[in-house]
């Protein structure tokens, strides 16, 4: 069983900065695809970025150029460089990963609130 343990949300001004880690515990770390995901209020979750087994990186369109994944399998964690913050990243933010070897994502954390004021 995977466990996932999200850190370093907060409340950040526009244009601030925030650095998100995940740590990951069971199985094997550097076999999976680890990703981002997040769900703002009376809105659906929708992916941020996902960094695979192999290091190639993955961004939703609304994030490229702002926010950068990365992984240390040394360390079971995933971080996501969250930079020149809009309001409208104000959501939960949910690490992911996936099985070995696999796409889909089956294991979740419990998330971390990120609050960017205008």
């Amino acid at each position: 069983q995977v466990q996932l343990v999200e850190s370093g949300g907060g409340l950040v001004q526009t244009g601030g900065s925030l650095r998100l880690s995940c740590a990951a515990s069971g199985g094997t770390f550097s076999s999976r695809t680890m990703g981002w995901f997040r769900q703002a209020p009376e809105k659906e979750r929708e992916f941020v970025a996902a960094i695979g087994w192999g290091g190639n990186t993955r961004y939703a369109d609304s994030v490229k150029g702002r926010f950068a994944i990365s992984r240390e399998n040394a360390k079971n964690t995933v971080s996501l460089q969250m930079n020149s913050l809009k309001p409208e990243d104000t959501a939960v933010y949910y690490c992911a990963a996936t099985p070995a070897y696999s796409a889909t994502y089956d294991f979740w954390g419990q998330g971390t609130q990120v609050t960017v004021s205008s």
